[in-house]
């Protein structure tokens, strides 16, 4: 159930989903709208005639000129929307095109233009005017009508979105409230909550087992999904302990080793596939179970503005303080343990897991490292350091903001050429206990 619900999440996250939706809707609504018409006795009267189509004739013609329209108008849209991506992707890199493609606003102007147009032309198909018949869609014209309406206070709507969507704030916001939401959903415990923190001793685990084999990667690509509750169930009804070498996120070439499994036996082929058919890869990284994800293309955003051609420390300014946000809350989680264990309490999967020093690392090397020519970034770094360190509660997490910090510094003796920059620096370095 979990593997159908990653897939419907991936399916729904496509560009022309929603655009297909659309259009299929208007279809649908055409065909049941000329329906209702054809068994309609509605005459209109009074002020109202005025807002229906008098003749096949003024149908036809009000259909053509709404159908042209749209068509026209969606390709404006189309254009609109490239120009938007090549500006995206010069600044803020191809990677985050994808952000802009999966926009709800973008989809669904694009795909109301096409199905609109689609619309009227079912509609215009069944106007007739002929000597033995002659059938007006009355309510499938006026409908028509107030989606051409609709359909321009919208290309407003757009066109704001658009402005708007382009801005590096608005698009660092946006990745730093998705990185929000992923992080809570995938470390949804505080750290009062200790859970099963037992220390396993894996070897001794190991040696109980008769013989290993190794579970190779069938795929070349990304690791996107591990279906863990199916896997648990399955480890545990061949009586095997699984230690798995990766974690979604990691690229992995066919044949290369996901883990190893002890068992009692030699498993046949037929049992290795079935474990090796819970792990889901993709040519592209995913954020259902990857943590990293937006935190790399936060990264991203700040490494290419941080480029001698783009040269925008403000921008790689407010990469680091939203990523200092999400840390943040990070020190306030617990993190899964590596080790997983049956109903019946018995070890059977030891995972690799993300941690925090591995998500300090994740969010400040790079940025560091691109900032060797930019004070004023060197000493928001060090700023964030000393946020950070009053939310730290654990010895592994002030070790890693330490660390981070003393990188931070160490470059700063390297790099600052002003004497009273690196005494500035100094002084908020020794506020990190």
């Amino acid at each position: 159930m979990k593997k159908l619900l990653f897939w419907w999440s991936e399916l729904k996250s496509t560009f022309w989903f929603i655009p297909v939706f659309i259009i299929i809707s208007g279809i649908t609504l055409a065909i049941g709208l000329v329906y209702w018409d054809s068994n309609s006795e509605f005459e209109p009267s009074g002020a109202i005639k005025y807002f229906f189509p008098g003749s096949p004739d003024s149908a036809k013609d009000i259909l053509t000129i709404i159908s042209g329209a749209m068509i026209g108008v969606a390709g404006t849209v189309f254009s609109i929307t490239l120009v938007a991506l090549t500006l995206a992707s010069n600044q803020f890199g191809p990677r985050l095109v994808k952000n802009f493609m999966y926009d709800r606003i973008n989809q669904t102007v694009l795909g109301t233009y096409v199905s609109l147009f689609i619309y009227c032309l079912i509609v215009l198909n069944t106007v007739k005017d002929t000597g033995e018949m002659q059938f007006i869609p009355l309510f499938s014209v006026a409908f028509a009508l107030l989606m051409a309406i609709a359909n321009i206070v919208l290309l407003i709507v757009f066109i704001h979105h658009v402005a708007i969507s382009i801005q590096a704030d608005h698009i660092i916001g946006n990745i730093s409230i998705n990185l929000s939401r992923h992080l809570a959903q995938l470390f949804p415990q505080d750290m009062g909550d200790r859970g099963d923190q037992q220390i396993h001793d894996i070897e001794k685990v190991k040696e109980s087992h008769s013989s290993s084999q190794k579970l190779t990667c069938d795929f070349d690509g990304y690791l996107q999904y591990i279906d863990s509750e199916a896997l648990m169930k399955d480890v545990s009804e061949l009586d095997v302990f699984l230690d798995l070498y990766h974690r979604p996120g990691s690229y992995l070439v066919k044949d290369l080793e996901l883990g190893e499994v002890y068992a009692h036996r030699n498993l046949k082929n037929d049992e290795l596939y079935r474990l090796r058919q819970h792990f889901l890869g993709g040519k592209t990284r995913t954020p259902q179970q990857d943590a990293e994800h937006a935190i790399h293309q936060m990264v991203e955003i700040a490494a290419r503005a941080l480029s001698p051609g783009i040269n925008d420390p403000y921008t790689a300014i407010s990469c680091i303080d939203n990523l200092c946000s999400s840390l943040a809350y990070l020190t306030s989680i617990r993190f899964p343990s590596p080790y997983r264990v049956d109903a019946s309490g018995t070890l059977r999967i030891k995972a690799d897991v993300l941690t925090f020093a591995g998500m300090m690392d994740a969010a400040f090397n790079a940025i560091r490292q691109y900032a060797r020519d930019s004070p004023p970034v060197i000493i928001r770094l060090m700023e964030a350091m000393i946020t950070l360190s009053k939310f730290a509660k654990t010895e592994e997490q002030k070790g890693a903001i330490k660390k981070h910090a003393e990188m931070t510094w160490n470059l700063a003796k390297q790099q600052f050429e002003e004497k009273r920059d690196l005494e500035d620096l100094e002084k908020r370095y020794k506020k990190i206990p």
